[in-house]
């Protein structure tokens, strides 16, 4: 292992001060702050480091998928009804209902509907994105470990990626993101609440350095969990969309409003990138007219967003409070998800969960295996502490559930 790569026991130790929130002492945290959260090296040297395993083949096992970020609670009522009458307009293409939801959505988020761009899910736009931008080469930069499925599209199709290790806040690096920007760069991808982490960069400095960075090369903010929060500190960056910033923001059906199968999501972002796009590939051809009119009612239930976010919430902050009574350090949480990591391999953890009917995911990241567990409903939180205290033969306040 390189010398560059933090000791995991300096690394936990830095955790447990986060967790702590010992935040207080400038000296301590401006020397935090100068290294790395995962010990990794950037990409000027050795880089690539995240694997994850999901499942194994056999999913009958089963019994409670905490394995994939979905939410427990959906579709919402309304939009499984408006999904059910709109089956008889199966044999139209979606053209007059997506001109109907890009107004609903230019209204949502204070933009035009030229705007907006449409199609079966975030990813399916990240990695559209990455096609049309990186098709003849140049780099992309993103954090490690973030999500990667614009990353990896773009690496397919000939760019290189030029890895930023998050912050030992867990922050994304601005300042060494924009360093690392160069006539070259395609892209500079953000997710941001971060997916595998769950953690959170303050909106101000995404909104600061979307202003100067935007102005270098296309900025692609990932928003997909940004409704799950559920912090008045975190806000969008959609303003800098109306600010003229050649910024891209995607969002997702699939976490708040439970269409992870169904299939929608959207970009906000200038007409002009939205036409480089469309002008190389079709986005609403991929839409079926059940999911775009299911899509537009579950627009109009607040009533079921409210229930996601505060049942997510309550879930989140229960799984918390268990796995730090266990004695691991989960990382702060803003999204459907909790990090941590565990002294045990992955393989063995994933299948041992199998075992007692739990799906999740585990990750390792230069060499240190992590769990991550999506939310699934109180009951299946609480199946899923209790299993994890009788895998690692620790003690769980809320054992069994009751």
């Amino acid at each position: 292992m390189s010398n560059n790569i933090t000791s995991r026991r300096n690394w936990l130790k830095q955790g447990a001060l986060f967790a702590g929130g010992l935040m207080g002492a400038p000296a301590l945290m401006s020397e935090l702050k100068a290294r790395p959260a995962f010990g990794m090296t950037p990409y000027r040297g050795k880089y690539n480091l995240q694997e994850y395993h999901m499942a194994p083949p056999d999913f009958s096992k089963i019994k409670v998928r905490l394995l994939a970020n979905e939410n427990p609670y959906g579709p919402s009522p309304k939009a499984i009804k408006a999904i059910a009458e709109s089956a008889s307009k199966g044999n139209r293409y979606v053209y007059s209902s997506s001109r109907k939801m890009e107004e609903m959505l230019a209204e949502k988020e204070g933009v035009k509907p030229e705007n907006i761009l449409l199609g079966p899910g975030s990813t399916d736009l990240l990695e559209k994105t990455a096609i049309v931008r990186c098709m003849n080469g140049g780099n992309v930069i993103s954090a490690e470990p973030a999500y990667m499925s614009l990353v990896n599209t773009s690496r397919s199709v000939g760019a290189t990626w030029k890895n930023i290790p998050l912050k030992a806040d867990y922050a994304h690096d601005l300042d060494a993101m924009a360093d690392a920007i160069d006539s070259d760069t395609k892209l500079v991808y953000i997710c941001n609440p971060n997916n595998p982490t769950g953690t959170i960069t303050p909106s101000n400095e995404i909104m600061a350095f979307g202003r100067k960075a935007a102005d270098k090369a296309p900025v692609f903010i990932d928003e997909a969990y940004i409704e799950l929060a559920m912090d008045p500190e975190v806000k969008t960056a959609v303003g800098l969309v109306n600010e003229g910033k050649d910024v891209i923001i995607a969002r997702t059906f699939s976490k708040l409003h439970g269409m992870a199968g169904l299939r929608i999501g959207y970009m906000v972002a200038q007409p002009e990138r939205i036409k480089s796009i469309k002008d190389m590939v079709r986005t609403e051809m991929g839409i079926s007219v059940t999911s775009m009119e299911g899509a537009m009612a579950s627009l109009a239930d607040t009533e079921f967003q409210e229930k996601t976010q505060t049942l997510n919430q309550e879930c989140r902050e229960y799984t918390m409070g268990e796995l730090k009574s266990m004695g691991f350090e989960p990382y702060p949480s803003y999204t459907s998800f909790i990090m941590f990591p565990v002294d045990m391999p992955t393989d063995k953890l994933m299948y041992a969960m199998v075992d007692k009917g739990i799906g999740i995911r585990t990750y390792n990241i230069n060499d240190q295996p992590y769990c991550r567990v999506s939310m699934g409903t109180m009951d299946e939180m609480k199946q899923f502490t209790t299993a994890l205290a009788q895998v690692f033969d620790k003690a769980t306040v809320q054992a069994g559930g009751k």
